[in-house]
Order: structure tokens, then sequence, then C-alpha cells
């Protein structure tokens, strides 16, 4: 009997990786052993956040001397590939498709002296933290020619921070780090660690050149340590000379203490004090070619105010180029000033590259000249997203959008924004694609770079936007119902600062239109007063407020953070006009009669927040945890149908269809179910993890294959009982058996500027009944059977990842 395509690749996979696995030693001496493994074991009075942080730096290439190669699944894939070229010379079309440079390694031999360098790097590491009495050995194992390293490391005790003082000659100066004292990186009480008086050097680097001091240099800053012994730590870059000897009789002694000086000397050394400078003339090229001449005589000049602007064509109005400048002549110089108006300029979004420089003006001391050279981007821009969906080979979705981009209209970096969307949704019926779903819309966007309002707002703000939207969507299931939402928005969008964003729109409007299909109407909404409360006609319109937080930069190479917090709310100033308009005309020529539709009232909140741990250069453990709920009020009992909340497919539960799963532990059985799933809710919760890792680079490593592992759980719920849907009401104390748990793996095709994801997500646990009361679904797994896979065994296809 053939054996199935699926078989084929599982039986292909093994047989690689058990070559993989037993053949790595091969083309060994027999004095050689190939390093498989390197484990770090911490012990000490360090608390439990600390042990992992030692145990991370630790492994670095920087402290570990030898790195074990890579593994995939047990086995060293890039070794055997490495074999297979180099030993076993193999060459054709396949093999050249593997055997890329970046997917080979050449395999590690263990060596014994590498091992003890990383010892005493390790043991060096660890003083520069401050635990002085830290000790490491190391342990090897070696079997069938391959040898492992468990590293035993004792961090002691680590030194606390006694006091704080401060020696600066220049009065000045000192007032200046006095004020922002309290910002201090270091402080009474805290645990020695050398890497943060480098970080309190740069802090206090920033504090006196943003008051002027524009030529002070880091190398002013200095950190005297000292401890009861007053002999010990008086050079900062060879602080741990003798310590061991000195401390070795207090080792029993509970929070060995230090004392700090800060000391900011003169410049050189000498008793010349550093000078304040104010700025001079500000010049701004705003379309400054490459390779540019400031002496180019084809460059005319306008002075408005204090600002001097010298152009070539006249691209953006003078008015414009003044309100983006917020540099100005007689302000003091300020480094973060400086960094903020380059922030502020990239933000605009008209202009590829910006470049500040300052030159001390030749007539004025103390004064600089500065100089903006800004080259713009191209004025317009097109775009073009696809993105495919699927589960099994019953249900194929597709969607298509066209961008376009003009960044500058009016010569007044205003950007407008227009794009068309549309997607269809395909199922599989008795053999045959048929259309079960199409939606199509546009929207228009305005994006001034101001606040505009009626009134003036004095702000430092950086990334200060107005966005004007509007738009229409059109979504249509076969024989269901046909949906209009015609949208409309005003808000301000503006950074707090480099990680947190603001979103606010006081004015939102979205118009609801519903047509149900006579028969859809009469034998599922008709039955259901849930779904009948669902798709009435409805007006939204109110307030909405955006809160982002990320810090996903080079300062955080180790793990960063994404939290995004949203509310809405819907009818409140709707009702106001309502009011006003009945009071006005009677309740016959209010807008709810007029419009025919009731005004939906309800808030809605969102939170989802993202973690990613870069544990190295090629793997990441990215997690979230979402929630999300929405109260109707006033009139309103259930929350429009476009607002609520749905559960399943590539962005969510991914071992469900989209909007196939919950509310709660209920499951539609029902025959329109199976060609028509939509189940939605007043309440989400839900938890991912996601461990990605590179596999293979193709095409000579323009394409990188990543793959990934995965876990996601949770559901959707109502708020209130729902009879035609019994256990869909959200109870606290039912919260683990209404849970959802799937997990999966999946590939990645990376091309750099998109990624394409391709997932397969298996129930572990459903809320609904399987047969297990817990809902564990492990025991009817049957991974030989087709027609369990293809029904069971939900597969994505999408674009990007999925958080």
């Amino acid at each position: 009997m053939q054996r199935p395509p699926f078989q084929n690749l599982l039986v292909s996979t093994i047989t690689i990786l058990v070559l993989a696995a037993c053949s790595n030693t091969k083309y060994l001496q027999s004095n050689q052993q190939l390093y498989i493994q390197s484990n770090v074991n911490v012990k000490g009075d360090a608390t439990s956040a600390e042990k992992q942080d030692i145990r991370a730096s630790l492994t670095s290439k920087q402290l570990m001397m030898q790195q074990s190669n890579t593994s995939f699944i047990g086995t060293r894939m890039k070794v055997w590939l490495y074999n297979q070229k180099n030993k076993e010379k193999k060459s054709n079309w396949f093999w050249n498709l593997m055997l890329s440079k970046r997917n080979l390694e050449e395999p590690v031999v263990y060596d014994s002296m590498k091992t003890k360098e990383s010892v005493k790097r390790m043991v060096s590491y660890l003083n520069n933290q401050g635990y002085f009495y830290a000790t490491v050995d190391y342990k090897e194992t070696t079997r069938r020619q391959k040898t492992s390293v468990t590293y035993l490391v004792n961090t002691g005790k680590n030194f606390v921070i006694n006091s704080i003082r401060y020696e600066v000659p220049d009065t000045n100066i000192l007032k200046v780090v006095q004020q922002t004292e309290k910002l201090s990186l270091i402080k009474t009480g805290m645990s020695y660690k050398q890497e943060l008086l480098g970080s309190e050097r740069e802090r206090l680097m920033r504090v006196v050149r943003n008051a002027g001091y524009y030529k002070f240099d880091r190398d002013a800053i200095e950190f005297e340590i000292d401890t009861l012994h007053k002999t010990l730590f008086r050079n900062l870059m060879n602080p741990f000379e003798g310590i061991i000897n000195v401390y070795n009789e207090k080792k029993g002694q509970d929070n060995p203490k230090m004392d700090i000086t800060v000391k900011i000397r003169h410049p050189d050394d000498t008793s010349t004090r550093y000078q304040q400078y104010h700025l001079d003339s500000v010049y701004v090229y705003p379309d400054y070619p490459s390779y540019g001449n400031t002496n180019d005589t084809l460059f005319k000049r306008l002075e408005l105010n204090d600002l001097v602007i010298r152009y070539r064509q006249k691209m953006f109005k003078p008015t414009v180029i003044q309100r983006s400048i917020s540099l100005h002549t007689g302000e003091l110089y300020s480094q973060q000033k400086t960094n903020d108006a380059i922030s502020h300029l990239y933000d605009l979004g008209a202009w590829q590259f910006v470049t500040l420089q300052f030159r001390e003006s030749k007539t004025q001391p103390n004064t600089l000249e500065t100089y903006l050279f800004l080259a713009p981007k191209r004025k317009q821009e097109l775009g073009a997203n696809f993105e495919v969906s699927t589960s099994s080979d019953y249900l194929l979705g597709s969607g298509v959008s066209l961008n376009y981009k003009h960044l500058n209209v009016g010569r007044s970096a205003t950007q407008l924004n227009v794009s068309l969307n549309g997607g269809i949704e395909l199922i599989r019926n008795q053999g045959n694609w048929v259309l079960q779903s199409q939606e199509i819309g546009g929207q228009v966007s305005l994006i001034f770079p101001r606040f505009i309002t009626p009134f003036h707002i004095a702000s430092a703000r950086t990334g200060v936007k107005t966005r004007l939207t509007t738009g229409i969507d059109y979504l249509t299931r076969t024989d269901k119902f046909y949906i209009s939402n015609i949208n409309a928005s005003f808000g301000y969008e503006w950074k707090e600062s480099a990680y947190k964003t603001w979103n606010v729109k006081p004015i939102s409007l979205n118009y609801v239109g519903v047509n149900l299909n006579p028969t859809f109407k009469a034998t599922t909404v008709a039955n259901n007063p849930y779904l009948k409360r669902s798709f009435e006609p409805a007006f939204i319109g109110g307030e909405n407020l955006t809160y982002i937080y990320s810090n996903n930069d080079l300062m955080h190479k180790l793990h960063n953070s994404y939290f995004r917090a949203n509310i809405e709310e819907s009818g409140a100033w709707l009702n106001g006009i309502n009011s006003l308009m009945s009071a006005a005309f009677g309740t016959t020529n209010d807008l709810e009669s007029l419009t025919n539709m009731d005004i939906a009232n309800f808030i809605k909140m969102e939170a989802d927040y993202r973690h990613y741990w870069n544990l190295t250069p090629h793997t990441t453990l990215a997690t979230r945890i979402y929630g999300g709920v929405g109260i109707p009020y006033g009139k309103s009992t259930v929350m429009p149908y476009i607002r609520q909340f749905t559960a399943g497919g590539p962005n969510s539960l991914r071992a469900w269809r989209l909007r196939t799963l919950g509310p709660g532990t209920f499951k539609d059985t029902s025959a329109t179910a199976a060609t028509f799933p939509d189940q939605t809710g007043d309440m989400k919760l839900e938890g991912n993890i996601e461990y990605r890792f590179d596999l293979l680079r193709l095409f000579n490593g323009s394409v990188n294959l990543k793959g990934a592992t995965f876990v996601d759980m949770g559901n959707i719920w109502m708020l209130k009982k729902d009879t035609s849907r019994a256990g869909s009401e959200f109870r606290l104390n039912k919260l683990y058996h209404d849970l959802a748990i799937g997990t999966g793996a999946g590939l990645r095709l990376d091309f750099s500027f998109f990624l394409i994801r391709l997932d397969w997500g298996i129930p572990l646990k459903a809320p609904y009944f399987t047969g297990n009361k817990d809902g564990w679904f492990l025991s009817e797994w049957d991974l030989g059977s087709g027609s369990w896979r293809r029904n069971n065994i939900i597969w994505n296809v999408a674009i990007g990842y999925p958080f």
C-alpha cells in the first residue's frame, strides 16, 4: 500500500534527524571529542532573578570561550550538513540548495584550555558585579566521543552601597548634578554592579551637556570606590586588586558595604572650567542633495525670524519648516533638545535623512551655529499586500490591499493615505469550492503634522499628528446577511517619550447598516435573541483612547516589552445631540427617528501585553496575554456585532478556525455552523507562548527559514446568561474548565522585508464536552488517521508574526 504524502514527509524528516544525530563524530580523531553542551549551575546569596541573569551572561561568547554546536531536536543538523559537503563531497541540485555557508557549522572539538580560560573570565565578571567572594569550578562529562561541560558557580555575598558623595570643584556643575540626584542610577542600599557606574557616567554626562556644557567630556567623570579598608578600590579600571586577601577573614559577615565618591574634574585636570554654550544662527537646508555643498550658488536664501532657510526648490512652505524646527537662536545648548529636534523631523515622515551639525561661531565666543541638512523622501508611494488564511482543505480565505501615500500634500508635510482592500472566503462543499463571504472597502486619511485645535496648545511633545479619517466597508456572507459600515474619526497622536505613544480620538462615528436574508433571518436569527439584537442597525459614536508602550530598541537587546491599552465609549455625546434635537424639534425629528436606528451605548476596554526574550541570537521566546470586555449600558442590551469579540484563527487560538470557538463551553453543532461559523462574545481572555528559532538559510542566504512551536489558550464569554447558548456566560470559578488550549508548530519564510507564516494547530483541551469531563483532547488524538487529521489539524497561512 502506498504511504500517504504526509507520512512520507514524516519518515524522511525522522531519517535525516537520526542520521544527523548518529554520524557527527565519524570524522573525529581518536583523541578528539565533539563539544556538545555547556550548562551553568548558579548557587549563592543572589535572588532567583539575579541568578537567571548571571546564568545568561556567563553563557555569552565573551565569557564562555568555547561554544558548542547548535542543535535542533537533539541533533546537530548544521554539523551533519558540514560533513556532507566537506567529507562526503555531496553535490547536486538538492545539496546545492541545502549546503549554503550559513547552514554549515564546523564540528567544535573540545579544548580544556579554553574551559579554564572561561573560568577566569567568569570570576572576573562576577567580581565586576560585586560578587567578590565568587568561585567557579567545572565538571567534564565524556561519552561516546562527546563532551559536555557543567560550570559550577557560587556567587558568594554581594557588596552593598553604603553612601554616595560628590566631589565637584565647579560649583555650577555641582548644582546641576545635585538637581537630578534623585534620578541617579546608583543609590544607597543597592547591590554594587560595575555596569551601573558606566550607566551613571552616561547619565551624568547627559545632565551636564543638557545644561549647556557643549564640550563636556564623559572622561571628566570618575568614581572612587572605597570600603572600610581605605586602601581598596583606588582605581576603577582595576578595582579588585587584592580584595580577596583583604576580605578573606570577613566572609562570614552579612552585606559587606562600600562607599562611592563621584568626582567631576576640570578639563584636562586643570583649573580651566567648562563653559556653557548658546545657539546662534540656525541654518536649514530642506532639500539638501546627496554629496551637496553649502557653498553651492544654486541655494536660495530666505530669512524667517531667527531661521535661515537655504533651498533649491520650493518643496515645503517656509512656515512648515519654521514650525518643524524646535531649535532657536539664543537658546542654551542641550543634547536632549538636539536629539528631540532630530526625532521630530523624522516623525514628520517627509525626510529620508536628517543630519544636524554644530559649528563654533568665529565672531562670538561660546556660541554655536546650527546646520540642519534634510534629504526629502519621494513624495508618493504605492504598495500592495496579499494574505491567505486557511483551515485544512475545506476553508480558504484570501485578501488583498492596495495603499497609496502622498507625503507632502500642499507642500505642508501633510500626508494623504488611501487604501483599498478586498477579500473572499471559500468553503469546500461536496467537493466544490463555494463562496462563503466577500468583503470590500476603502479608507482615506489626512495626517497633519501638528495639533489642530480651536485653541493653542503649547507642548514639547514629539511626533504630534492630527488625523482625519473616513472609510466604508461592505461585508457579505452568502445567503446570510449584508453589512455596510461607514466610519469617520478625528483625533490626535503624539509621543510622550521614546517608548510611550498616545492616540486620542474625541470624535469617532460608525454607521452600521444590516440587511438579512429572509431565510437566514427566519431560521437562525429569529430563534436567537442574542443574534437578533446583534444584527440590529446602529449608530456608534463616541470617544477612543489608546496608550502604547514599546521598548524594542538597542538598549533592550536581551528582552523587551509591548503594552497596548484601549478604551472606547459610545453613545454619550450622541445621546446629548439626540436629546437636544428632541427638545427642539420633537421626538419624531430627533437623531434616532431620522436615521431609523438606535444609538449604541457601550464601553469597551482592551489590554494587550507582550514580552520577548532573545535567548540567543537565533532563538526568541515570545509571550502575549490579552484581555478585553465590552459592557452595554442604557437602552443597549448587547454590543454591536462589529464590536464583539471572536476567538480562533491565524492570530488567535490557531487550533480552531476563526469564529468557531466559544462562547464559554458552548459548541454550535447545528447544520448552519458548518457553513456559518460566527460565534461572538462580550469578553475575551487569551494567552500565547511561542518559541521561535532559525533553521536554515536558503537561496544563498537571501531567505531565512525559521521554525516555531507554540501554545495558545483562551476563550470568549458572554457577561449575561444566554438561554440559546448554554454555558456561554463567564463564571470565575469555571475559568479553568472554560479555557481552550491548543498547541502546534510552524514554519516562516523570512524575506527580510516581509514574512510568510504557515502554522499547524491541534487542540490540547477543549472547553466543550469531548468525552473527557476535563476537556483534555490528548486521548482523542489519532495522528495515523487521515480523516482525523483533516478534521482536527488546523493550518493557517498568513503574513507576519501573530504577535
